[in-house]
C-alpha cells in the first residue's frame, strides 16, 4: 500500500506495487552483476512472488552466470544480497560500513536486523575468508564506465552504481530511492537507518544523474513501464537502461476510504 512506502503514512492510501530488480552492465573488456536478488526460500519466508530466478535469468540475454567476475552489492538487505552458490567466479564489491553495520551492536535490534537474513551475512563472511569481497570507504572508480557513490540513509553503506552508457550517465539508485516519488516529493521511505542522509542522498542522486530520467529506482514498478525490453518475447521481464525511456505517467491519488 501507499502508505508502506512513505515515512508517515499517506492520506491518499491504496495500491502499490513494489517490484524487486537485479542489472547487469555489459562492457567490451567487463561484465558486472548489480546486485544479487533474493532466494526462493526468502520469498516463501517473506511472502514475496518469486517471478524468476534472478541469476539464471542471466542467460536470458546471453550472460553465463559461472562466468561472472564482478558483483557489485549496493547493499546488504536480504532482496539484494541472498543468492551467492551460482557465482563461484565472481568477486563482490561492498562498502565496509555496510559490512560494519551488518555485524555490528546495533544488528540485536529488530528494526534493524529485519532487512537482513543472518545466513546472507554469514555468507558474505566465507566469501571475505575466501579472498572474494573487495570493501571500500567512499567513492571508488571501479572501471572504465562504472562509479560507486555512497548513498547512505536507507542503510549504513548504501551505495548508488553509476553506470555510463549509449545515453550517457544512469545512476542506479537501488534503495538510496525505492521509488521516483520518493525523490520527486523529498519524501523519505519508512526503512531508514538515517533519514537526515536519506534526504541528502535524494539531493545527490539528482546531482550525479541531472534528471529524473537517468535515475534507476530500486524498486519502483514504473521502471518496467517506462524502458522496453532488449526483445518482445522479454517485455516485463527485462528492461534496457540505456535508451530513453518514455514520459513518466503520473501516478493515481486514490481518496483515501
Amino acid at each position: 500500500m501507499r502508505s508502506s512506502h512513505f515515512m508517515g503514512g499517506d492520506a491518499h492510501d491504496g495500491p502499490m506495487d513494489m517490484d524487486y530488480f537485479v542489472w547487469v552492465a555489459v562492457g567490451n573488456a567487463r561484465t558486472f552483476l548489480i546486485d544479487v536478488g533474493f532466494s526462493p526460500l526468502a520469498a516463501k519466508k517473506r511472502k514475496r512472488a518469486f517471478l524468476c530466478d534472478p541469476i539464471e535469468s542471466l542467460k536470458l540475454i546471453g550472460v553465463e552466470p559461472a562466468q561472472i567476475k564482478d558483483v557489485i552489492l549496493t547493499h546488504l538487505h536480504y532482496d539484494h544480497a541472498g543468492n551467492f552458490s551460482g557465482l563461484p567466479e565472481a568477486q563482490f564489491h561492498l562498502q565496509e560500513t555496510e559490512m560494519h553495520f551488518a555485524t555490528g551492536r546495533h544488528i540485536k535490534y529488530r528494526y534493524f536486523s529485519a532487512g537482513f537474513d543472518v545466513e546472507d551475512i554469514i555468507n558474505m563472511v566465507r566469501l571475505n575468508y575466501d579472498g572474494r569481497v573487495n570493501f571500500y570507504d567512499g567513492r571508488v572508480d571501479l572501471a572504465p564506465g562504472i562509479i560507486l557513490q555512497p548513498t547512505p540513509g536507507h542503510s549504513a553503506g548504501q551505495q548508488a552504481v553509476c553506470v555510463h552508457t549509449q545515453r550517457g550517465w544512469v545512476v542506479l539508485a537501488s534503495d538510496a530511492a525505492h521509488y521516483y516519488e520518493n525523490l520527486q516529493r523529498h519524501r523519505p521511505y519508512p526503512a531508514a537507518l538515517h533519514v537526515d542522509k536519506m534526504l541528502e542522498s535524494f539531493d545527490h542522486i539528482m546531482q550525479m544523474a541531472g534528471d529524473i530520467q537517468h535515475i534507476i529506482p530500486g524498486h519502483d514498478p514504473l521502471v518496467m513501464q517506462v524502458y522496453p525490453a532488449p526483445r518482445p518475447e522479454l517485455d516485463g521481464i527485462i528492461a534496457r537502461l540505456d535508451v530513453m525511456p518514455k514520459e513518466l505517467p503520473p501516478r493515481p491519488i486514490r481518496k483515501p476510504t
